[in-house]
Formats: structure tokens, sequence, C-alpha cells
């Protein structure tokens, strides 16, 4: 089995792990039965997620998968038509969740940077016919993960929204990591979250909780979600284990996402100059590094291994391209260990 502390573990921010102060949060944390609404940190918690966000409600769920599932199940009808950006995380990596449990019907349009242009939006209407299943939602993603944590800025989301309210569509933003879009743009999250109807934000990845998210957004839509929840067997009972480090995350652990940022964009930098590496600078907003490792010669998968040799995870996408993720753990004298062994492996194959 694979020891992670010997690594520079860069796959992703879901290997954070929890401060010490989240590990008292739960031996100290008040419990009760969630099923019965009588958890009474999860209560808490579920109340300040819907403060922040500028919404009535919010439900404690397990995974972020869950919460855009049950988002899904509970803002359509099955048969409907669902507006989704190419490359988003609800499509691609959700299990087909959304066409095998919530039965609907995804229409992919491609982004730039993760954003759908409103022209295609608007050509992607269809009229009320027979034929055609009824187009119900759009989705969109902040940050956007296979953009490489590209964010969608608060203006784009309202004008997005004046698009689908002319539709009578809703709009559900996937916000695994939208702190990560806050603390970038230096602005309240509440700027991102007035524009949609309904979303999720995850506090197992860059807020470093061991597990869990929330689905945010009125008081009628958190019903039919917590019904879904059970559906698919999410009904905990002493959740308030989960939800303490929740609590903690919100209070103290979104601030220091810039640590996350600055390590990011050094590490991007540094990639930039070594030869046969490309990499869009552009795209490097928050903590997600994509680069192309085509110019050097060498499969992804053999990339990785030689990187893992010398005491650096990372993942791939395709037969060339690279992810690296920041966060807490990673270091600003990781980021040039990396770098240098990256050089050397590069180096090894020109």
């Amino acid at each position: 089995m694979l020891d992670v502390r010997e690594y520079i573990d860069l796959r992703s921010d879901t290997v954070t792990l929890p401060t010490e102060e989240m590990l008292e949060a739960i031996r100290h944390a008040k419990l009760g039965d969630d099923v019965y609404r009588e958890d009474p940190t999860v209560n808490r918690l579920e109340e300040m997620a819907a403060s922040k966000m500028g919404k009535e409600a919010a439900l404690l769920v397990t995974s972020g998968t869950q919460a855009n599932l049950v988002s899904l199940m509970s803002n359509t009808r099955r048969g409907d038509m669902i507006i989704l950006e190419a490359d988003s995380h609800i499509y691609w990596y959700e299990v087909g969740g959304l066409s095998s449990i919530a039965g609907l019907l995804p229409w992919l349009i491609k982004g730039r940077m993760g954003v759908i242009a409103l022209e295609d939006l608007e050509a992607a209407m269809r009229p009320t016919d027979i034929h055609f299943p009824p187009t119900s939602m759009v989705c969109v993603e902040n940050t956007h993960n296979r953009a490489g944590g590209t964010i969608m800025k608060p203006e784009q989301l309202r004008a997005l929204g004046k698009v689908a309210k002319a539709n009578d569509l809703k709009i559900h933003m996937d916000g695994a990591r939208i702190f990560n879009a806050t603390v970038a743009m230096g602005v309240d999250v509440k700027e991102f979250t007035r524009h949609v109807d309904t979303l999720m934000f995850c506090l197992s990845k860059g807020l470093c909780c061991p597990v869990g998210s929330l689905a945010v957004g009125n008081a009628e839509f958190i019903e039919r979600a917590r019904k879904a929840r059970k559906i698919l067997g999410g009904g905990m009972r002493q959740a308030g284990i989960i939800a303490a480090p929740g609590i903690v995350a919100l209070e103290t652990m979104i601030e220091r996402l810039a640590d996350d940022h600055r390590n990011a964009r050094l590490l991007a930098e540094g990639l930039a100059k070594i030869d046969g590496i490309s990499i869009e600078l552009e795209a490097v907003q928050t903590n997600i590094i994509y680069f192309d490792i085509g110019g050097l010669g060498i499969s992804s998968e053999r990339f990785l291994s030689k990187l893992k040799g010398e005491g650096v995870l990372a993942s791939n996408r395709d037969k060339s391209k690279i992810r690296m993720v920041t966060h807490r753990g990673i270091e600003r004298e990781d980021v040039q260990k990396t770098l240098n062994v990256v050089e050397s492996v590069a180096a090894g194959n020109h």
C-alpha cells in the first residue's frame, strides 16, 4: 500500500487531512439523530452554510457527487433535458447518475475555459414540441475542474442568468471549489451565489475536512433534496462528527486558500520554463494546473512513474496531459522540489 506521507502529493486537494482543531471539534461535538433533525451540530452547520451563501436552507450530504445528484433530482422531473458545459464534472466524473438515477438527458455545450457562451446557450433552446424533452435547467461549474480551476466570474453568471430566466430555466452551480473562486477574486461568495437558484460546495477539498458537502437553496428545494438524499441511502444518524469539522472549515480555512493559489502560480510559471512542456498560464487562476508533456516524447503514464520514483505524485488526463493540484500540506519548498524533479525527468527525455 502506498504511504503517501513519503511523497509530495499533487494528485488532488481531496488528499488533505483535517486540522487538529477539526479533530478536537469531532471529539467534543454534540450529537443527535439527523434523520429526525436532532443533531445540533449538523443543524448549526446547515444554518451557517445557508447564511454564508445567502440562501434559505442547506443540507449536509456525504459527497460532492451526492450533492449534485440530489440537486438534479430536486430541480427537475425524469425525462427533462439539462444543459451542461461539455467538460463538466457532473457529466464526466459522476458515474452517469444524472441519467441512470435522475433520468435526465444531458445536452452538452463546449465552453471556453469552462464558460458557456451566451449565444451558444440561446442556440441550444428548443421550441415546445411533442418530439422534444422539456429543458428545465442549466448547470455551471465554479471553479471548473477540467478547464484548470478556472473561474466563472459573477458578471458572467449574471449574464447567463438573464438568458436562463428568459427561457424559464433554473441554474444549478457545482461549486465544489467555489471558495477558491471567491478568494482568488477577493469578493464575497454571495456575489456568485445570488445569480444561481441552487448550488453545492465541498468541505473535503481545499477546506480540508475528512468528508462532506452541502447542497444549498430555498427551503422548498432543500425539503425535496432531503427526500432525495434518503432515497440514495444518504440519511445519516449522529452526523455531527462530519459537521463539526465543517464548522471549523467555514470559520477558519477559507482565506488560507490564497496560499494554494500562490503555490500553483509559482509551480505553473516554473513548469512553463522547462523545454518540452507547454502550459496555458491564463488558465491557472486558482489551485489546479494542467500541462502538456507532448514535447518530451514520453507517455503521461511513464512520466508519472518517473515522478513517483523521485517522490512526487500527480495524475494524468490523457496521453500527454498532466494535472497537479496544490493544497494545504504543499509548501513553497515542495513546489521547488517538484520543479527540480520535473526538470530532471524532462532533461532525461530530450
